[in-house]
């Protein structure tokens, strides 16, 4: 609990049996002023790993969850569907990529009255070789594109964010691949909720390879994810002004 606001955590990991335990305890060993622990629950959805992450994880005392499907969106959604109700849901990755006590930062700008905090990496310091290039040019061109489409400026889509549980449940998240982070971005900006970022610091991974800089296929898959989404977003937003100012038009004759 963060002030009076329950907490819940959803981690989508995959083959991440050397960090995810670290991630879990790090979090679960977070403490508020007053000294309660902040996590009310903990889920991590085991994304089809073929190693031991849903043990480490459970080990480190979260509640764990199988999805054999891949797609980021879609571990997120089938996490989510496990957690139980609470008042703030924090997203992060499995890789130790993030500080967890930064993400106190988060909860406390939700407590403050933000509907969704975005970790942001561009504005928090960063370890060499924590982000690729790909994924760093990446995010300047979907925040540029948000910024052209919307008015809204964007530093970072970045996984690691706090969103209020009946916000996250007005903006009806859909996407199941790495499409999932700028939905929910564009989304809350359309619906005009409370937005912050918030700088974090980026870690360099200790274990294994980014599924997403770390090979061609992830780049590509993440880069094909993001922009069709801001395509797609933009498109439904255009079709509905199309139709109301058609019923308008109807209705004033």
């Amino acid at each position: 609990m963060y002030g009076e606001m329950t907490v819940g955590v959803v981690v989508p990991a995959r083959d991440e049996e050397r960090n995810i335990g670290d991630v879990v305890a790090d979090l679960l060993a977070l403490r508020d002023d007053r000294g309660r622990r902040v996590v009310d629950d903990f889920v991590v959805c085991d994304n089809g790993s073929t190693d031991a992450t849903a043990a480490c994880a459970q080990e480190a005392g979260a509640r764990t969850v199988r999805q054999d499907t891949p797609g980021y969106g879609l571990a997120c959604l089938t996490a989510l569907a496990h957690l139980r109700a609470v008042d703030i849901v924090l997203f992060t990755d499995g890789d130790r990529s993030f500080e967890a006590v930064q993400g106190l930062r988060l909860l406390e700008a939700v407590a403050g009255g933000a509907d969704l905090a975005i970790g942001s990496r561009a504005l928090g310091r960063r370890e060499p070789g924590s982000l690729s290039v790909p994924q760093i040019a990446g995010n300047r061109v979907a925040g540029l594109l948000i910024r052209l489409l919307w008015g809204a400026a964007v530093t970072d889509l970045g996984p690691y964010r706090a969103i209020r549980a009946e916000a996250l449940r007005r903006l009806d998240m859909r996407d199941r691949t790495y499409g999932w982070t700028v939905e929910m971005q564009i989304k809350a900006i359309q619906q005009g909720l409370r937005i912050v970022e918030v700088p974090v610091d980026t870690l360099r991974r200790r274990f294994g390879r980014s599924k997403v800089g770390g090979t061609v296929r992830g780049v590509v898959g993440a880069s094909a994810g993001i922009l069709s989404m801001i395509a797609r977003l933009r498109w439904r937003q255009a079709r509905a002004a199309r139709s109301t100012r058609s019923q308008e038009a109807g209705n004033s004759r």
